[in-house]
C-alpha cells in the first residue's frame, strides 16, 4: 500500500501555490476560530498573513501564540496541506512590497495594486508564523507498481 503524504517538498511547493487558505487557531471556551484568508509562503520560509490589528483573528493569534494555516486543491486530484507553528512577528505593519506580494497571488496586477492602496493603514499588520508541524495528502499519488 503507498502513501498519500507528500514529501517536504511537495507540501511546500503546493503550499506556495495560490490557495485560498483556512486559518485555524484556538479560542479558550469556544471552538477553534477557522477563517479564510489570503496569504504568502516560499519554500522553506514563513507564512505570512496581513491582517487589522484587534480584530477577531488578532486577538485570538496573540491569545493562543500559534496558529495552523490549511491550503487545499478543490479540483481531481484532491491534495491539502496543513502547516503548524508559533506566531515568530506579528507587531508591524506590512510594507507596501509585502503587501503587495500578497494581494497579487490572488488579484491581477492593476487590482492588486488598488487593493494595497485602499486596504493598507494604520491597523494593518504582517503575521509571521514559522511551520513547526505539517500534514499532507496527495490523493493523485497512486500505489507503486
Amino acid at each position: 500500500m503507498s502513501s498519500f503524504v507528500m514529501t517536504p517538498e511537495e507540501r511546500q511547493s503546493f503550499l506556495s501555490g495560490v490557495h485560498i487558505g483556512i486559518l485555524a487557531v484556538e479560542r479558550e471556551g469556544r471552538a477553534p476560530l477557522a477563517v479564510p484568508v489570503w496569504y504568502d509562503y516560499r519554500p522553506g520560509g514563513e507564512i505570512r498573513i496581513w491582517m487589522e490589528r484587534d480584530t477577531v483573528k488578532d486577538r485570538a493569534i496573540r491569545a493562543a501564540g500559534r496558529f495552523s494555516l490549511v491550503a487545499q486543491s478543490e479540483a481531481l486530484p484532491y491534495r491539502y496541506v496543513t502547516a503548524e507553528g508559533p506566531v515568530v512577528a506579528n507587531d508591524e505593519p506590512p510594507t507596501r512590497e509585502q503587501a503587495l506580494a500578497i494581494a497579487r497571488r490572488y488579484l491581477p496586477e492593476a487590482d492588486a495594486v488598488g487593493y494595497v492602496d485602499s486596504a493598507l493603514g494604520p491597523r494593518s499588520i504582517l503575521v509571521r508564523m514559522r511551520p513547526e508541524k505539517w500534514l499532507s495528502n496527495d490523493q493523485g499519488k497512486t500505489a507503486a507498481a
